[in-house]
């Protein structure tokens, strides 16, 4: 073979090793391409899946609505205020702290709001009341052995009627008279401090124009169904209870 038909040989075999090689890289760049959009496909569906699930948010809890009643109890209410005291319970907190609120439980099956107020404030706080208007209502949310409670309390001024103190009652860690000028300073929540302002309002007009000068009570009837009893704060029978207070007289 001559050296010129050697070199066009030569040639040849360098063009076919050239375009099997260019085939070969097309080939694997094509195989990177369809990785490559199934790589992305993949994460574009874990995406989607994630933001589905930060739509649907956290398992929903079921809602419950419960209703309370409970009163602030005068000792005095017709003499002047130095002389005036308010019956209060104390609870403790998960930090140890002594909260100060009124008393109030919930509303039983054939009971009115003002019928369980006068219960609760004698089984809490060991004193009998009579209802004379109301205060007002309060209504909050908590999250209570998997469900949202929604709960109103109705508050009502009431005139103390008998009885001696006393902290019976197992989710009350003490009870006390406390002077009626102290109440801001004293209660724990600033609803039930704003309720005590309602309260000192209504005093005036009793002792300024007599019990035809207050409010005519909102109408309340007994309940009919059982509701939901969420203690989230309930203090076993068991645990000893500290600080217990009984008597008249202005408490800590």
């Amino acid at each position: 073979m001559s050296d010129d038909e050697q070199g066009k040989a030569r040639r040849r075999r360098g063009r076919r090793r050239g375009r099997r090689a260019a085939g070969s890289s097309e080939h694997r760049s094509a195989n990177q391409a369809t990785g490559g959009a199934t790589a992305a496909s993949d994460a574009g569906s874990a995406k989607s899946s994630r933001s589905r699930a930060l739509r649907r948010g956290p398992e929903r809890l079921r809602t419950v609505h419960e209703t309370s009643a409970g009163g602030l109890v005068i000792d005095g209410i017709d003499k002047p205020r130095e002389e005036q005291v308010a019956a209060l319970i104390g609870r403790i907190d998960r930090r140890g702290r002594m909260l100060w609120s009124l008393p109030k439980g919930h509303i039983e099956v054939g009971e009115t709001a003002e019928q369980t107020a006068m219960r609760e404030v004698a089984e809490e706080t060991g004193v009998r009341g009579s209802v004379l208007a109301a205060l007002g209502s309060i209504d909050y949310w908590f999250v209570t052995d998997g469900r949202r409670v929604h709960k109103t309390v109705h508050h009502y001024l009431m005139r103390f009627s008998g009885g001696e103190l006393s902290d019976d009652d197992v989710e009350v860690a003490e009870v006390a008279w406390v002077p009626i000028r102290e109440l801001p300073s004293k209660l724990a929540y600033a609803d039930e401090r704003r309720l005590a302002e309602v309260a000192d309002e209504l005093i005036d007009k009793l002792q300024t124009d007599g019990p035809e000068a207050l409010p005519p009570l909102p109408p309340s009837s007994p309940r009919r169904r059982p509701q939901t009893h969420s203690h989230a704060h309930r203090r076993r029978s068991d645990e000893p209870t500290p600080g217990r207070k009984n008597g008249r007289g202005p408490g800590p």
